[in-house]
């Protein structure tokens, strides 16, 4: 965070001409506000860093910083207590550091709005204190040729900040970031560098860059999945989109409504860890698909870099076993509660800590299967059963002694169990994300029919296609309402950053 007043030059770094903290009451105008200081910032990196690398010698150490927006209030007034974000919780003085502005500009602009009404004060921006990292002052795409940066007289990180683990952990997230002698409180759920990191992050891992990504998200461990929503998503491109623009595969490789063919990008030779399918509206609420493979390793890292986006919600479409012997190979598990034995997010979410299921998910997840399906009230429970999901981080679980594990599962009342489910539900818990959980039944080890090769076949061809229209549709059915009915103040907890 950063001090409420100009920053001083420094002695020992070149930087920009420090900007003066500047009132704001437009949400719209303290964005561009935030977007100028940012770009300013970015562009006195780059061109520095340019210039270093022609003169192949660093003489100088050079520094810019990330903006900052704050605001202080000096009342308890109480705003409207059905609001989930939009206000902070008690009087003080808040802030947080921006990083690209442009990709965020319609978050932030709906944020700050929120706050200038609730509390009835400007806002004030400016710079902050916190150094922008050399490594995240490039545009995407850029070359950096390494090769020269090793001729330099003196190391990189002599003339440039880098990256500060201090201020990319998620201690405001988790609940316990406790602010220095004379230290804003957080504004945002995030610091700056912590979402520059994961935007990095984000187009290694899924080969799209994160202005491709929607504001409702599903996540799969089955490539039958994927394959099934790019046909969807090609066919609804060929025919006018259907209120979808775009869709959007790896390597940026973009396919606009009214088309049949890519306009623009390059698919990568090898697919990434894991590929992100993006089909685009123009204000953000279309559907992003993510294969994260399989474990509960891969759902926190990618969950714990989506989230930097501040999705509406995500939500777990993938297989499971049927822990119980009514159940059929097809059936539906719509998760009401989770036992986690993932064990990936044990030191951020104690196991105490329960996870809820959210009734705007869970309607919305309901309504699709009967919409897709066609059978409701008493009929459903044919097809679909609501329950405890368990999620294991040992896929080989059947080949140890039963009886332990068969029993917590029966103490639990589990009825399915994966290895992804509740590890994407905590962390949607855990950063404020709506999180649901629909998966398939498609085996039943504990009662003698595992997957063979032949029925698992038959089984994917028969089942994948609805399963996958079912969770598009709740999207869809979700992306209708307002985002306060969608951030419900269930997720909040008692002192919440007013940055949803």
């Amino acid at each position: 965070m950063t001090k409420p007043f100009p920053l001083p030059a420094d002695p020992d770094f070149q930087t920009p001409e420090p900007a003066r903290q500047r009132p704001f009451n437009d949400a719209g105008e303290a964005v561009a506000e935030l977007t100028r200081l940012y770009d300013r910032s970015v562009g006195f990196l780059s061109d520095t860093f340019d210039s270093v690398l022609e003169k192949g010698r660093g003489g100088k150490r050079y520094r810019a910083y990330y903006p900052e927006i704050s605001l202080t209030t000096a009342t308890h007034a109480r705003v409207d207590s059905r609001l989930a974000f939009g206000h902070v919780p008690r009087p003080g003085r808040y802030a947080a550091t921006i990083t690209r502005p442009d990709l965020f500009e319609r978050y932030l602009v709906e944020q700050v709005d929120l706050l200038i009404r609730n509390h009835g004060q400007p806002v004030t921006v400016g710079d902050s204190t916190t150094p922008i990292p050399l490594h995240f002052a490039f545009s995407e795409g850029s070359y950096v040729d390494g090769g020269l940066a090793e001729k330099l007289d003196r190391p990189l990180r002599d003339i440039f900040d880098v990256p500060d683990l201090e201020a990319t952990d998620d201690r405001i997230v988790n609940g316990n970031f406790e602010p220095r002698d004379g230290e804003a409180l957080p504004l945002a759920p995030f610091t700056a560098q912590r979402v520059d990191y994961s935007l990095h992050r984000l187009s290694h891992y899924t080969a799209t860059r994160p202005e491709h990504f929607q504001n409702f998200v599903l996540f799969t461990n089955y490539q039958f999945y994927v394959d099934e929503f790019c046909m969807l998503a090609r066919e609804m491109m060929a025919e006018g989109g259907g209120g979808y623009t775009a869709f959007v595969e790896p390597g940026n490789v973009v396919t606009p409504a009214g088309t049949r063919e890519p306009s623009e990008g390059m698919a990568p030779l090898r697919l990434p860890q894991m590929p992100a399918y993006h089909l685009k509206r123009d204000d953000g609420h279309g559907i992003t698909m993510v294969n994260i493979g399989v474990g509960p390793s891969n759902a926190k890292t990618i969950t714990d870099h989506i989230a930097v986006l501040r999705p509406h919600a995500w939500l777990m479409l993938g297989h499971c076993a049927g822990l119980r012997n009514s159940q059929e190979l097809g059936d539906y598990v719509l998760a009401h509660a989770y036992v986690r034995e993932d064990h990936v997010l044990d030191a951020d979410l104690p196991l105490w800590v329960p996870i809820p299921a959210l009734a705007e998910v869970q309607v919305a997840l309901e309504r699709a299967v009967e919409e897709v399906t066609g059978l409701s009230g008493y009929e459903l429970k044919k097809i679909m059963r609501t329950g405890t999901v368990a999620t294991i981080d040992n896929r080989n679980w059947e080949l140890r002694d039963h009886k332990e594990p068969v029993e917590r599962l029966s103490q639990s009342r589990a009825i399915a169990l994966d290895m992804e489910s509740a590890t994407i539900a905590a962390n949607g818990f855990r950063f404020r994300v709506p999180y649901g959980t629909l998966l398939c039944v498609s085996d039943k080890p504990l009662h003698g029919e595992l997957k063979l090769p032949g029925m698992a076949t038959e089984f994917y061809k028969r089942q994948v296609s609805q399963h996958l229209r079912i969770g598009m549709r709740a999207l869809e059915l979700m992306s209708e309402l307002p985002s306060e009915r969608v951030h419900s103040r269930k997720l909040r907890s008692f002192f919440e950053t007013a940055f949803q």
